[in-house]
């Protein structure tokens, strides 16, 4: 871990990153008091990539920063499957102009919210990327990796190979490929131990033995000198380990920041009544039509972010609220100057603290031991639906 690095980059926020211990490692800590509600910072990917699944059918996105590249109203529409949907007070949607999206001009496919987003990814990793005409052709090396990936990670998703590819072609496109092998490196990484265990949950047990397919084919997309080691067994194994638990998902929606932009406008009661009805209706619709799966979704890897400690009563939340991968990480309860910044990686809402255990360890590997778990571990456990019956015979019998 190079601390430099971290105050390099959090050298205009309010946040610094310290080493706690070897159990905790590092954490991210707060350099001002903040209160509730508090917009703390934000921040954008190293690198992030959409789902391959949510992409195949159709989920619009900037190839670079994952915006959702459809008006609201036409989300609406797809997601309802109504065709005839007119959302109410169209001044609350994104003034985000259409006319800006280009696609890259050498395959003509891959789109771009705006020429910014185009010259970042070319600059970036797109050169390696790009398979020019032959981008639709299935045979093509890119897009048999694709389809690998596709037939071995079913939704709902949780990263994406291309994530993988673009950290790879970050890596052979950059001027000095040990500074972008250095950022990566800072991210955490499990036991040699532990990395089967993610990959059973990364893909499940029946396809855990197609990962060297994968590999291979990665290898034949994508070959490089300057990352051996990432192509060898173990170090692939590793590598899919990395992004499967340091990976922060990616919702987007031109619907959403809609939503929001309404539900915080003030309105007479009569006509806040029939937006409030218009939008249960449309999203009972949705649901009936796409079930959960109402954004553009993908995966990316944050600096700061995956700095950020577990705890099960937690002082900040992230958020997507720009329609895009910049994430906003914000206060949910009063901070004090130098304390740590904690997320939960779970629902918070979940009670039992034994539940809780149970799922920290089978997704993330840990044991939590959170003031909030410590208290509630050494509280009396509540009785059972039939012992609490056996109890209330027992005083009847009294």
């Amino acid at each position: 871990m190079d601390l430099n690095l971290f105050q390099f980059f959090t050298k205009d926020l309010p946040v610094e990153v310290k080493y706690i211990n070897n159990a905790r490692g590092k954490g991210l800590f707060a350099t001002n008091c903040f209160n509730e509600g508090d917009e703390i910072f934000k921040e954008n990917p190293l690198v992030c990539a959409q789902f391959l699944w949510n992409e195949f059918y159709k989920y619009e996105a900037c190839e670079y920063c994952l915006r959702s590249l459809e008006d609201a109203e036409t989300m609406a529409r797809r997601l309802s499957g109504n065709p005839n949907v007119v959302l109410p007070h169209k001044e609350y949607c994104s003034t985000y102009a259409m006319e800006n999206y280009v696609k890259c001009p050498r395959c003509q496919v891959t789109m771009y919210c705006s020429s910014t987003c185009l010259e970042k990814a070319v600059k970036e990793y797109h050169r390696s990327l790009c398979c020019g005409s032959n981008n639709c052709r299935p045979d093509h090396s890119l897009n048999r990796l694709r389809e690998t990936w596709r037939n071995i990670h079913y939704p709902p998703e949780t990263s994406s190979i291309m994530l993988i590819a673009k950290m790879i072609a970050m890596i052979e496109q950059a001027d000095d490929p040990m500074d972008v092998l250095k950022l990566f490196s800072q991210f955490s990484r499990v036991t040699a131990n532990n990395e089967a265990h993610v990959a059973h949950k990364l893909f499940g047990k029946q396809f855990v033995e197609q990962i060297e397919i994968l590999r291979l084919e990665l290898i034949n997309t994508l070959p490089s000198s300057k990352i051996t080691e990432w192509y060898t067994p173990g170090g692939f194994r590793s590598l899919l380990a990395m992004i499967g638990t340091n990976g922060q998902g990616i919702a987007s929606s031109s619907f959403s920041q809609y939503a929001r932009n309404v539900d915080a406008a003030k309105f007479e009661k009569q006509e806040e009544d029939y937006i409030n009805s218009f939008l249960d209706q449309l999203y009972a619709d949705m649901n009936e039509e796409s079930g959960d799966f109402l954004d553009c979704e993908g995966s990316g890897l944050y600096l700061l972010q995956s700095c950020c400690n577990h705890d099960c009563s937690p002082n900040v939340e992230i958020n997507f609220l720009d329609n895009n991968a910049t994430l906003t990480v914000k206060a949910i309860r009063n901070i004090s100057e130098g304390q740590e910044l904690c997320i939960s990686y779970i629902d918070s809402d979940i009670k039992n603290w034994k539940k809780r255990q149970a799922i920290l360890m089978e997704n993330y590997l840990f044991e939590c031991t959170c003031n909030r778990c410590m208290v509630e571990s050494q509280q009396p456990e509540p009785l059972s639906s039939s012992e609490s019956e056996d109890s209330d015979d027992m005083d009847v019998g009294d």
